[in-house]
C-alpha cells in the first residue's frame, strides 16, 4: 500500500467518520489532550500539527497541548508515548522514521508495531529530487542516470542524516536507476539544503516546501517528484516514476498514534475529531500553504499501512546496507 495524494481516500475517511459518529459521544472534559511530537520545534510535522491544533481542539471538545520531545530519530518521544496510560489523554504524531528505525537500529526500546495503536495516517508532504543547477547538467531522471553511471562515485548526494527518510528516498532512486553516488549526511534539513544550494553537494531528495524558493530562483533544478502523482506546487515537474523509475514512491507522511491497547471508543473519538478538523477551511488553507496533503486513513487502514511500510523500508535499508548503533 502506498500513500495516495488523491481525494478518494479523504472522502472515504470522511464517510467512515460519519459512520463512527453513531457511537456514544464521550463527555467533554477540560483535561488537555497531550500530543507528543518526537521532532524539534519548527520541523515539518511540528508546523502541521500546530496549524491543525486549534480546529482539532475544537472538534475534540478539550484543550490540546503539543509537547516536542525530539531525539534519536523519534525514538525518545515515542518511548514516552508507549509508556503512557491508554486512556485517550496522550497521543503522539510519528512519521516515516517510526517504521524505518527498527531496520537501522540494532536495539529498540519498544516494538514499533505492537506497542502503539494507530489512529490515522493523516497526510503527507511531497518530496522532490533536486540537483544543483550549476554543478549538475542533468534536467531529468534519464540524464541524471547517465551522469551517475558515467562518473560512478564522482557524484554526491545529500541527506538530512544517516538512516533518515531523505537518505532512504535517495537510496531508493539510486537502486531503481542501478546507479551509485557518494552519500553526504547532514545534521538536519537546513544545512542539507544550504549546501545543495551552495554547490557543496550535487543532488538530493527533500521535502517540497524546503526547496520551492530555490527552484524558482534557479539555484536548484527539480528533476522529479518522488510520489505517484504530480503536485500543484510544481505542476510542470513530472514524477520520477513516470520518467522510468516506477518503484520510486515516497513522501513524508505523518500519523496519529496512541499507546498499545487504546480502547476503540477513544481511537474513534480522536479519529473523528481529526477528520472534522482536516475538513475545516482554515486547516485546508494552512495545509495548502505548507504543501501538505491531508488524506486521512481509517484506523484499520492505518495499521495495515504501518505494517506494509515497515516491511518496505526494511528491504530498502538492507539493500543500502544502512546501520545505526
Amino acid at each position: 500500500m502506498r500513500f495516495s495524494t488523491g481525494r478518494r481516500a479523504f472522502v472515504a475517511g470522511a464517510a467512515a467518520a460519519l459512520a463512527f459518529s453513531t457511537l456514544p459521544v464521550l463527555a467533554q472534559n477540560d483535561k488537555p489532550l497531550r500530543v507528543i511530537l518526537p521532532v524539534s520545534t519548527g520541523s515539518g510535522v511540528d508546523a502541521i500539527m500546530r496549524a491543525i491544533g486549534p480546529a482539532f481542539s475544537k472538534a475534540l471538545g478539550q484543550p490540546v497541548v503539543i509537547e516536542n520531545l525530539p531525539g534519536a530519530g523519534g525514538i525518545t518521544g515515542t518511548q514516552t508515548l508507549v509508556k503512557a496510560a491508554p486512556d485517550g489523554q496522550t497521543i503522539a504524531v510519528v512519521s516515516n522514521n517510526h517504521v524505518v528505525n527498527p531496520s537501522i537500529y540494532k536495539k529498540m526500546p519498544f516494538d514499533s508495531l505492537a506497542d502503539i495503536t494507530p489512529i490515522t495516517v493523516g497526510g503527507a508532504t511531497p518530496f522532490v529530487l533536486v540537483a544543483n543547477a550549476e554543478r549538475v547538467p542533468a534536467r531529468n531522471v534519464k540524464e541524471l542516470t547517465v551522469l551517475l553511471k558515467a562518473k560512478r562515485d564522482g557524484v554526491s548526494y545529500a541527506s538530512s542524516g544517516n538512516g533518515t527518510i531523505l537518505h532512504l528516498a535517495s537510496a531508493m532512486v539510486l537502486d531503481e536507476a542501478g546507479a551509485k553516488a557518494l552519500h553526504v549526511p547532514y545534521k538536519g534539513v537546513g544545512p542539507m539544503v544550504t549546501d545543495l544550494v551552495g554547490g557543496q553537494v550535487d543532488f538530493g531528495v527533500v521535502s517540497v516546501p524546503s526547496v520551492v524558493p530555490h527552484i524558482k530562483s534557479g539555484k536548484l533544478r527539480a528533476i522529479g517528484v518522488t510520489g505517484k502523482e504530480r503536485i500543484a506546487a510544481l505542476p510542470d515537474v513530472p514524477t520520477v516514476a513516470e520518467q522510468g523509475l516506477p518503484g520510486v514512491d515516497v513522501a513524508g507522511w505523518f500519523a496519529l498514534v496512541g499507546p498499545a491497547k487504546l480502547p476503540p471508543e477513544q481511537v474513534k473519538r480522536i479519529y473523528n475529531a481529526f477528520i472534522t478538523a482536516a475538513n475545516t477551511p482554515e486547516v485546508k488553507q494552512a495545509m495548502d500553504k505548507q504543501v501538505t496533503i491531508l488524506n486521512p486513513m481509517t484506523p484499520e487502514a492505518s495499521a495495515q499501512y504501518f505494517r506494509n511500510e515497515q516491511e518496505r523500508y526494511a528491504r530498502i535499508v538492507k539493500k543500502a546496507n544502512i546501520t545505526m548503533e
